[in-house]
């Protein structure tokens, strides 16, 4: 029989491995917390809060080809507000329960008695196979960028896929030398590069407002492009949509309850300010975006727009390279991010192996063994990238795919047991009525419901859309097989399952008890 440790409300933590047992003081309550969820904390709590978001440059060519300047403005909006929905629900979810399990986690205490076994199963597959894919798309970016920035510098150069996946590896080795040998520094790294996030914009923007091309309202505001050839400009539009995905490691955070939550709220608008600011100011001063995007340097035309707008090829690398580093250091988080949550699957013995990948380093506090795992993972897919860059992107686009399934599955049982208002107003309550208790933070009545609809229903259309080909007649060459590489993730998670899984992952292990002294 497991031996469980017990934390009072009081404070005081004892936590049992057969005979071995520690206690001390609960640091700003966050062992109460994660005790609320039958968990103990493992990884350090830091002032960090960790996470990844897209640049709005990175996803430009998609969004002008399908909807033209004001289809990235317009659909910006929907993304932003979008987005926003969400991590209100995501936020409250980390209120009432605040582990690095996230998705998986939720689900397993929301979701039905008779489904929730599977359901939350099947979620963590899709949890953990997109975040090692958003670890690959990043640093993917970075090391395509490096090649795009490399072009114009030095005429002649043309960029291979097999330079690509060489600096795609040197990138990953550096994003995981920042997430070991210089995981102390890591807080201070973060603080830096928050305040190259804001210079970093102005950098950009003011040179381009003050030499560049200028449009009118009117082009920027009214013109639609249909370049994929689809039947309509509003089928257009909704396949250019590009939604943001942002995720946090809630138990490395400070008073997770509560700072997890008003994170993504704050950095969603915040975020979505800048990247506005910085929309706006690329669409206004693009000058020949049409030509930018034939002569994309590597496929990154906002490269040649800002070398036209500043009249200097060294001028437009170094506002390039601001990008390449803010991007270098997100995909740095994703790593993170993704270690932790194989590392949290693991924990609760949902993948192979587990027993190794759910080890932490006691000196580090840091898991190691699913650093390195996600690591590896990442090169092997970048190798898919010398034989054919469609495939290797349609495999990346599983953090896509796999965060907005996942998302959608903890927002919909979030919903449920809204409605149904099985979820507790206090801690004090009946725990066999309730099976979980709202946090300190969230919307209460019809508001609340309102926006988990609103939520889910974006959810379902960004999903939907993520699917589809960027352009028509679809070839083999041009398809997005998107929704088979999830559908393999899915159906892989399920034979591993019922063959082995059903026998030895009953969801989100207990490891210590809540004590109502």
């Amino acid at each position: 029989m497991q031996n469980l440790g017990r934390v009072s409300r009081k404070g005081d933590v004892q936590v049992s491995h057969g005979s071995a047992e520690a206690s001390g003081q609960v640091e700003d309550g966050d062992a109460i917390a994660l005790a609320r969820s039958g968990k103990k904390q493992v990884l350090t709590p830091g002032a960090a809060q960790r996470y990844t978001a897209d640049h709005p440059l990175s996803a430009f060519l998609l969004g002008y080809q399908n909807g033209g300047p004001a289809g990235l403005i317009y659909g910006f909006f929907i993304a932003w507000l979008g987005t926003l929905s969400v991590f209100i629900c995501m936020g409250e979810l980390s209120s009432m329960i605040p582990t690095a399990g996230g998705q998986y986690h939720w689900v397993s205490v929301l979701a039905p008695p008779r489904f929730k076994r599977f359901l939350s199963y099947v979620t963590g597959w899709i949890t953990v196979a997109g975040w090692v894919a958003g670890t690959a798309a990043t640093t993917f970016f970075v090391s395509s960028l490096t090649q795009a920035l490399i072009e114009p510098n030095n005429p002649g150069y043309e960029a291979l896929g097999w330079q690509g996946t060489l600096l795609f590896w040197a990138v990953l080795l550096i994003c995981v030398a920042m997430n070991t040998i210089f995981s102390k520094a890591l807080p201070t790294i973060e603080v830096t590069v928050l305040i190259l996030h804001v210079l970093g914009f102005f950098a950009i923007i003011i040179p381009l407002l003050y030499l560049g091309p200028k449009k009118s309202a009117r082009d920027v505001f009214t013109t639609f492009q249909n370049s994929g050839g689809w039947s309509s400009q509003t089928l257009s539009f909704f396949v250019g949509l590009n939604g943001v995905a942002v995720a946090f490691m809630s138990e490395e955070v400070q008073d997770a309850p509560r700072n997890v939550a008003k994170s993504m709220i704050f950095s969603t608008l915040i975020n979505g300010m800048l990247a506005l600011g910085m929309l706006l100011t690329v669409l206004f001063c693009d000058g020949d975006v049409s030509d930018a995007v034939e002569n994309a340097p590597n496929g990154y035309p906002f490269v040649l727009i800002f070398s036209r707008a500043v009249g200097s090829t060294s001028g437009a690398t170094v506002m390039a390279s601001i990008v390449l580093i803010l991007e270098l250091c997100s995909a740095a988080a994703g790593l993170a991010a993704a270690s932790r949550m194989m590392w949290s699957f693991a924990r609760d013995r949902g993948l192979p192996f587990s027993a190794i990948l759910s080890r932490v380093d006691a000196r580090t506090t840091i898991p190691l063994a699913s650093v390195l795992v996600v690591f590896v993972c990442s090169v092997l897919i970048s190798l898919i990238n010398i034989g054919s860059s469609t495939v290797f992107g349609d495999v990346v686009s599983l953090v896509l795919e796999g965060f907005y399934t996942s998302y959608f599955l903890a927002c919909s049982m979030l919903l449920y047991r809204r409605i149904r208002g099985e979820i507790g107003d206090s801690d004090n309550d009946n725990g066999a009525t309730y099976p979980a208790h709202w946090g300190p933070w969230r919307l209460k009545g019809p508001l609340g419901i309102a926006n988990n609809v609103l939520a889910c229903a974006y959810l379902v259309l960004i999903a939907i859309f993520s699917y589809w080909p960027t352009a028509t007649p679809v070839t083999p060459a041009t398809m997005n097989y998107s929704s088979l590489v999830l559908g393999a993730v899915t159906i892989g998670s399920m034979v591993y399952y019922f063959l082995w899984a059903r026998k030895t992952y009953t969801g989100p292990v207990v490891e210590v008890k809540l004590d109502d002294h």
